[in-house]
């Protein structure tokens, strides 16, 4: 774990953590690590399957505009992502469905968190789209390209085509790694990358008596 935090945003209750990382790096995983450790996390993802499963609030207004890419379970992932993948056009037409959703929802999460010390926001684009501007530190999860290859390749449907086009929509992880505060490793063991965890939620809360 590399900590250089120069907090963006003033130090307040709650802090406002972001919580990063490419495709396949274990960003899940590290989420679940924060929850165990007592702080609350917002999982961007976790929201957008929600908006977009069975009876989702979002489900109609994609049907709408991409015919075809739902059913009884909601938004069809794998159709869906075959229209807008390496389509900036239609990509930013999705965006514009999704985002303010979640957007919504997050303000929800932060105010029925607001007493907190700390709260961590899982936001896989937080660099691509804008979302480091509005935390007051960021940590990105991080793991040898070798390894995101073997993991994210075992996910259905997969294939090195596709994982191609999602890297060329995702900034770098050489260059998030360069403008974290910090860097969480998940290709060592999990008991080292939970110690890692343990220890940004313990600064912080070392720290809860200045804000």
């Amino acid at each position: 774990m590399i900590h250089r935090m120069r907090p963006r945003l003033p130090l307040r209750r709650p802090f406002i953590l972001g919580l990063t990382g490419s495709i396949g790096m274990g960003k899940s995983t590290a989420a679940a690590m924060f929850e165990r450790e007592g702080v609350p996390v917002f999982d961007a993802d976790a929201e957008v399957h929600r908006l977009q499963g069975p009876g989702g609030a979002l489900v109609s207004a994609i049907e709408a505009r991409f015919p075809g890419t739902t059913g009884p379970q909601g938004v069809d992932r794998q159709k869906l992502g075959t229209k807008v993948l390496g389509n900036t056009h239609e990509l930013h037409a999705l965006e514009a469905i999704v985002h303010p959703a979640v957007a919504r929802a997050q303000r929800h999460f932060l105010m029925r968190h607001r007493a907190r010390d700390l709260v961590v926001l899982d936001i896989p684009l937080l660099f691509e789209k804008g979302g480091w501007r509005r935390v007051g530190a960021v940590a990105v999860v991080s793991a040898p390209l070798w390894m995101q290859a073997r993991r994210v390749l075992r996910r259905p449907g997969m294939t090195w085509a596709r994982l191609k086009a999602i890297r060329r929509l995702q900034v770098p992880d050489r260059v998030k790694r360069a403008r974290a505060d910090f860097i969480i490793e998940t290709g060592r063991p999990k008991s080292e990358t939970r110690r890692q965890i343990r220890a940004i939620a313990s600064c912080f809360r070392a720290h809860s008596g200045r804000y």
